[in-house]
Parts: C-alpha cells; structure tokens; sequence
C-alpha cells in the first residue's frame, strides 16, 4: 500500500533538519571562534560602543521579523500555526546557512571564521529575502519544499548582491533593490514553476475571516513601528543613520494615510480593505530603502511615500487579478504589490535624486554600507569621482536590471527543483490547513479535513 503524501514531512522534515544542524555543529566546532576583545582600554571601548548602538536596531529587526511578519502572515483562517512556525524556522534556518556561506566566502582567514554582531546581522539580512520569498507560494507548499527553497535561495541572493553592491557600486542602504525585489522576483518565479501553467482556483480555506485579518493587521503595525531600524541599522552612525530615520518614518506615515485615500476611493461602498491596509501602509518603507540616507527634500519622501502606497493598492486591485489571468501566477500574499512594484519605484527615485544631485557633495551624501554585507562592504565615499553623476545613475538602473533577471531565472530553476514528488507537496484539499503538519487541541475529537466547514471551524476553535 502506498504511504499518503502527508505522511512524508513527518519523516523528511526531522532527518533533514537534523542532518543540518549536525553538520553545523560540526563546522562551528572546527572553524568558528569569536572576535578576539583588544586588549588596550580604547579599543574595548569602541568594541562595546559598537554593540550598545547596534544591537537596540538588532532587537527591532528579530521583532520585525518574528512576530509582525510573521502576524502578518497569519490571514489565511486555518493556516495561522504553520505560518507562525514556518516563519521562525525559515529565519533560523536561513541564517545560519547564510552565515556559513558568508563566513566561508568572506570571512574565512588562518582557518578560522571570527564570529560577531555584524556578520549575524547581515546572515540575518539575507534571511529575510527567504521569509519574503515564500509569501508568493504560502499554505500550498510543504515545510520540505519551503527548506530546499532557503537552501537555494541563499547562494544566489549572495552572489546577486555581491555583484550589485560589489561590482556595481549600487547605492541601495536599505536592501530595497539587494533584498525586496530579489526577494520578491525570486518568489514569483518559484511559483510559476512550480505549479506551472494552471490556475490555482480559490480554495475553500484562503478566504480571512475576522480573527485573522485582525492578527495580520497588528503584524502590519508591528513592521510598521519597527521598519526604521531595518533601513537605518547598517548606515554610517551619525548624519546618514539619522536621516534614513526620518525619511523612512516620513515616507511611512504618508503610505499610511495613502493608503486609506486610495483604498476608500476603490471600493464601491467607500469602506477600506483589509487587504490594502495590510500592505500598503508597508510599502513606503520598501520605497525609502533605496535613497533612505540620500540628500533629499522632506517633501520628495512625502511624495514617495505616497506613490509607493498608490501603487501598492493600484497593484491589488488591477494587477494581480490581471497577472493570474494572463499569465496563470499566483502570489498568495502579494508580494509583488508590496515589495516588487514599490522597490521599483524606490529604484527609479534613486536615478532621479542622483541625478539631480549636486556633484560636488555627492560624496558625503550618499556614503553608505552594504545593506547585506557584501564583502563587509566598508564604506563607500566619494565614489562618483570616476563614474560621475550619470555612471552612477547607470548603476543604479544597472543593479535593478540584474536583481529581476537574476532572481527570476533562479526562481524558475528552484521552482522546477520543488516538484520532485520526495519533497512532500500538500495535496489541494490539504492546503492551507494546520492539521497536516501541527497536533492540534482536542485533534481526538476533531474531524479531518474532509469534513463540512463547520465542523472544521468548530474543531480549530480552541
């Protein structure tokens, strides 16, 4: 008798999981040490300013990512735990990839990896190309699937961003290019490929209920309150950091307030849409990214805020329903409303700030550090000397064009990989249900997935 599919996570997921972790153990054991503390008292000291500046941005981002997106994550009624948990493991899952894979290609000197806030900070920036990924396929892909996703994805991310950041020299402080629309192209191309030319139809189980959309909508304001230290962590401390602080929260709060114009307007009874309020209110942080700590005038942040919110909404409201039409894609969360259209209009206001941008005091404007860490990327300053003003514009267009065709034809290849019957994907009817993966209270007494609706909504109460 064959063995259902569902019970193949049961066995891959712990095997795969636990071969990873054994072999990390290894590494670290036999390559990893932490930085050595200078021992001259001026030296200790900057070490120990560095961490009290760092880490408060640090601990923002881990809520970030942990419970807004996560929270965020959580609209689909019964897929809550597995959107919670999936998101914790991939985070943790991708960070420590990353961080192997960055010290070995990077951080690699004597035989030894020295181990420190930063180099965690940027694996956990790459990271989040992975959380954002997956919202493209979320509830129809099985924990196997999600891992094998990470475990590619990362690579690439870090050779994108690489050439990017490295070799082209793109200004991108806040990841909007490097991470967002990596991250988001990556997703949807994983998803055209695997599940091809079909269009998915509307599964009983995707429709939000009250209780969900109320959880998602505090995640969203969670990232919200939380998204200047995204932008802001990885900038030079002083001038620079404090502006990204201000345009990021400036260009928030206009998405904000956009957001409601433009959802109020669109729907025939004037009420908002949970939906809109979820992710636009977001999508002026992934615009700012781009130009967070580049001289510009508060209006203009005011004004990419807007738009930002503006096509986000514009994006659910005409693309998305158009896109599954025509090219049968599906984006379970919006991914590409959210962090595709934005970032690329936060892409084409960096063009446009530069140019506009004095010459003369471009350099100390626009000095930034690698969103990711690159090659620890240190600061580039006054490095329009060579390119000019123009160059630099060029890149700028240049890192966009490679992040979309880089990542989509990664996300394509991944996709493909994906569809390989060991890797345990849901069947229809089980998708979007925590049952498949979690034992859940009073599971003795509830009725399987066959069951009616109300029984199944009567069983996952509790």
């Amino acid at each position: 008798m064959a063995v259902p599919p569902s019970t193949y996570p049961r066995r891959l997921l712990p095997l795969f999981l636990g071969l990873f972790q054994g072999a990390l153990l290894l590494f670290f054991a036999l390559f990893v040490t932490y930085d050595e503390s200078s021992a001259q008292a001026e030296d200790t000291n900057l070490v120990a300013n560095q961490v009290y500046s760092t880490f408060p941005f640090f601990q923002d981002i881990q809520v970030m990512l942990v419970v807004g997106l996560g929270l965020l994550l959580t609209f689909l009624p019964r897929y809550g735990f597995s959107a919670l948990t999936h998101n914790f493991l991939l985070l943790n899952f991708s960070m420590q990839w990353a961080l192997v894979l960055q010290g070995l290609l990077q951080h690699f000197h004597h035989g030894q990896i020295h181990l420190d806030l930063h180099k965690l900070l940027i694996s956990e920036f790459a990271a989040v190309t992975v959380l954002i990924s997956v919202g493209a396929i979320l509830g129809r892909a099985s924990p196997c699937q999600l891992l094998v996703m990470a475990t590619c994805e990362i690579p690439i991310y870090l050779a994108s961003e690489w050439v990017i950041v490295t070799c082209l020299g793109v200004l991108d402080v806040g990841g909007t290019i490097t991470i967002h629309i990596f991250s988001c192209y990556f997703g949807l191309g994983v998803s055209k490929a695997l599940f091809r030319a079909t269009q998915q139809p509307l599964h009983p189980k995707e429709t939000p209920t009250l209780s969900s959309d109320l959880m998602s909508l505090v995640g969203t304001l969670i990232l919200w309150v939380f998204w200047p230290s995204f932008v802001a962590v990885l900038c030079q401390a002083g001038d620079a950091q404090h502006r990204a602080i201000l345009n990021t929260l400036l260009a928030m709060s206009a998405s904000a307030i956009t957001t409601m114009v433009a959802s109020s307007l669109l729907e025939r009874d004037g009420k908002l849409s949970l939906g809109h309020l979820q992710n636009g209110s977001l999508a002026g942080g992934v615009a700012i990214g781009v130009v967070a700590n580049m001289a510009m005038p508060p209006v203009a942040t005011l004004a990419l805020g807007s738009l930002s919110a503006v096509v986000c909404v514009l994006g659910f409201r005409f693309l998305t329903p158009l896109l599954g039409r025509k090219l049968k894609l599906l984006d379970q969360c919006g991914i590409h409303n959210l962090h595709g259209l934005p970032g690329i209009l936060g892409t084409a206001a960096s063009v446009l700030t530069i140019l506009l941008a004095s010459k003369d005091t471009s350099g100390s404007q626009h000095s930034q550090l690698s969103p990711a860490g690159g090659n620890a990327s240190e600061v580039v300053e006054g490095q329009w000397g060579d390119r000019g003003v123009g160059g630099q514009a060029l890149c700028q267009a240049a890192g966009l064009a490679v992040a979309v065709g880089a990542s989509l034809l990664a996300g394509l290849l991944t996709g493909a990989a994906l569809r390989l019957p060991c890797l345990a994907r849901p069947p229809e009817r089980l998708c979007f249900d925590d049952s498949l993966y979690f034992k859940i209270q009073d599971q003795a007494k509830s009725p399987g997935p066959d069951s009616s609706a109300e029984e199944g909504a009567l069983a996952l109460k509790e």
